[in-house]
């Protein structure tokens, strides 16, 4: 049974994912904890008053910390080839935009969030109040709130008791994870949510995305799009994930990429994007928290 990995958390200085301004990880070995982690950075950027609110962090604090540069050459000896689990997207999409800003090589982890763990593993979870707090409290693990490294060793702590809970392993809730939280409501047509900040655009999906079609589906038609299995003239946008050339039977894009340039060609409005953008175009209305 596979029970070693790194979790991280971040914290930062403004509503910019890459304005890191402190770092915490926490690495468990064999479902042990084994070392940490821990380190304030100067994101030479502002701090906004929301933020500072949340973490205590300001400028002052981080007056002679190291830049991200360094932090992110010792991170990445701390996490080696390790897997990393972090609770909601949010620390791997800050971790990523800053390695960007700096114009550093995106590092080839594997991640796994303990948000989505926690929303299969307990039904309670399932749809709302999967936060940190409300799942570290379920378990009965207290730590301080918005410390990068009390943070991280909660979440850590989540997943050793989900999979101590569940019997799955860190492989076998990688894949889990993919998976619809409930098989039975794994629909992929839907209408969306009316007020929604996407609300009347319809949208279609082809190729693999990074997470199941349904999960993404849900999350589309929350952000208010009606999200249909075919391209139609009523289509809207159309969101394209990585395609399987052996399954495009020598063509070199799907078949509803194909009709969607048709109708484009025809003067149909369709938006044609990938599948990171079409997430940050649904962050523009829903901020990541």
């Amino acid at each position: 049974m596979i029970t070693t990995f790194v979790a991280i958390d971040v914290e930062t200085a403004n509503p910019d994912h890459s304005s890191i301004c402190q770092i915490g990880a926490v690495r468990v070995e064999n479902g042990v904890l084994a070392d940490t982690l821990a380190t304030l950075v100067d994101p030479e950027t502002y701090f906004d008053p929301w933020n500072v609110e949340i973490h205590g962090i300001t400028a002052a604090t981080v007056r002679g910390q190291p830049h991200f540069p360094e932090v992110a050459a010792r991170l990445s000896d701390f996490v080696g080839a390790t897997m990393v689990a972090s609770h909601t997207a949010f620390d791997r999409l800050a971790v990523e935009r800053a390695h960007a800003k700096y114009g550093l090589k995106r590092p080839p982890w594997s991640w796994l969030d303990t948000a989505r763990i926690a929303r299969r593993a307990w039904k309670q979870f399932a749809e709302s109040g999967y936060g940190l707090a409300s799942v570290a409290a379920h378990c009965g693990i207290q730590f301080r709130h918005h410390d990068a490294l009390e943070d991280a060793k909660a979440a850590a702590q989540v997943l050793l008791r989900a999979m101590d809970e569940s019997g799955l392993d860190i492989a076998a809730w990688l894949q889990r994870v993919r998976q619809p939280i409930d098989p039975a409501k794994s629909r992929v047509s839907q209408d969306g949510n009316p007020e929604g900040s996407l609300a009347g655009e319809v949208v279609v999906f082809t190729g693999a995305l990074s997470l199941p079609r349904a999960e993404v589906a849900a999350r589309a038609a929350a952000l208010g799009c009606d999200v249909r299995n075919s391209v139609t003239s009523k289509t809207t946008m159309l969101v394209v994930g990585q395609q399987d050339l052996a399954k495009l039977a020598g063509y070199s894009k799907s078949t509803k990429q194909r009709k969607a340039e048709e109708l484009i060609s025809q003067g149909a409005a369709i938006t044609v994007l990938g599948e990171e953008d079409f997430m940050r175009l649904g962050d523009l209305g829903e901020e990541v928290v």
